[in-house]
């Protein structure tokens, strides 16, 4: 760690660089995926679900792997590491064999295990080092960095496929190398989480890093609480269990905490981030390797989403938010189906309701998903109920991205966003009978929520 003073912006930019990765490669198959079907004359979805769900598969482990290993090692190091292991994936991938199905499959769970540890590690790392009244924005730092991720190799897609397609694909996914370069150079320059530091019995470093992001009264009270809350974490650590989550103390708000985040997956947001150009292609008829603009319109308002988000998040309330973006999102797939029931109509229709569906989540959903688990779990339980959550996230992301294109290529798209909007409003039932309100309150008065359902 350098001796040189290092700004909180520096600090708070590359703690969340780790997002450019996550996103960079949740989007940089949308594009490639035409070019690698024609290339090796994938057919049927099967196949292809499996090439873009492996990422998650590898993500399910990174998540649990990096957590662990983090506690021992650091949040730094630990980002360092997936930094290096996403490189090697990147690169690997893109020399993948002729019909290398298998190879490829392979590659993708290696980059998945390193973003999967990335959105384990940024999270934690950014909320051990932003001050508590900036939770919610600062969470916001690092959606934004996930959807430009996304933006970024939407337009790298874009602007490479005027290539053959057997380099284009290659070179799209091999290209994921330079964002996770530029991660492994920046964290060479972070300081470690004081909370690390402090746990570890490094004190007088912590006290250091504090005085680069905190302000000078500010110190010694933050040292003594993440003092206190290291040792009622030691000692929860060795009187609870996984079986904890089902403790009547708990239950409440671990149940609300998880299901959010099963359902952030479950609403098929991904559908629509990896398969969007396959998605006009069948509306269409036009060749989706033609399509890739479309990709990059999403990008666009994800971004536009990221930051609407930041200026709102700590005026209006959680629950408010994802209730009004689940009606939306859920209404958005529905609309079409039923519309297109009762008259013929233009098939880029579905696509502008996509487009809508991915506005509102992107100011909604999908930061306020991690917000939300990051404030709801009591304190005894929390490495273990965040852990379930994540894994829970993954487990869905996997779900949608491997069965969509089977199910597209047995029913219509209209039957099958049908079916993801209801989901959406099952969702939105969900919060509003059984997720509390956290913005404003303290973790403390958050667990007396909990605490007060077991009574009743």
């Amino acid at each position: 760690m350098s001796e040189k003073k290092i700004s909180s912006k520096f600090i708070y930019f590359f703690g969340a660089f780790g997002g450019i990765l996550f996103g960079y490669d949740i989007g940089v198959m949308t594009g490639a995926l035409p070019f690698l079907q024609s290339d090796w004359n994938l057919s049927g979805g099967g196949v292809t679900g499996w090439i873009t769900s492996s990422l998650m598969l590898g993500a399910v482990f990174g998540g649990a792997i990096a957590g662990q290993l983090s506690d021992r090692l650091g949040r730094r190091k630990m980002v360092l590491y997936s930094a290096a292991l996403f490189m090697v994936g990147a690169l690997l991938a893109g020399v993948s064999p002729h019909n290398g199905v298998a190879y490829l499959i392979f590659t993708r769970v290696l980059l998945g295990i390193a973003v999967g540890a990335a959105s384990a590690l940024v999270p934690a790392y950014l909320s051990e080092m932003s001050p508590a009244e900036k939770r919610g924005s600062l969470s916001g730092i690092n959606q934004l960095m996930i959807v430009s991720g996304m933006l970024i190799s939407y337009v790298v897609d874009f602007l490479l496929k005027g290539l053959p397609e057997h380099i284009a694909w290659r070179l799209m996914l091999a290209m994921a190398a330079v964002p996770a370069l530029v991660l492994f150079l920046g964290v060479l320059r972070l300081p470690e989480s004081p909370r690390f530091l402090i746990k570890a019995g490094r004190k007088d470093e912590a006290r250091k890093v504090l005085s680069w992001i905190r302000k000078p009264e500010e110190i010694d009270a933050e040292i003594q609480g993440i003092t206190e809350t290291a040792k009622i974490e030691q000692k929860a650590e060795k009187s609870t269990s996984w079986a904890s989550l089902l403790d009547g103390r708990y239950r409440y708000l671990v149940i609300a905490g998880v299901m959010v985040a099963f359902f952030q997956q479950f609403m098929g947001a991904n559908a629509i981030f990896y398969y969007i150009p396959l998605i006009v292609e069948k509306a269409t008829g036009q060749a989706a390797a033609d399509a890739l603009l479309w990709p990059v319109v999403n990008g666009v308002i994800l971004v536009l989403g990221a930051l609407f988000y930041m200026a709102i998040a700590e005026k209006f309330n959680r629950r408010g938010l994802l209730i009004l973006g689940g009606t939306v999102m859920g209404l958005s797939f529905i609309l079409p189906a039923i519309i297109n029931s009762f008259m013929d109509t233009n098939p880029m229709m579905i696509v502008v309701f996509l487009c809508i569906f991915v506005a509102f989540y992107a100011f909604t959903w999908a930061p306020l998903t991690w917000v939300l688990v990051g404030e709801v779990f009591p304190l005894a339980i929390r490495g273990r109920a965040s852990g379930l959550a994540s894994s829970m996230n993954w487990v869905g992301s996997f779900a949608v991205a491997l069965v969509f294109p089977i199910m597209t290529a047995s029913m219509s798209q209209e039957v099958v966003f049908a079916i993801f909007g209801v989901i959406c409003l099952v969702a939105v039932a969900f919060v509003l009978f059984s997720v509390p309100e956290t913005r404003g309150r303290s973790l403390e008065e958050i667990e007396k929520i909990g605490a007060d359902k077991a009574a009743k």
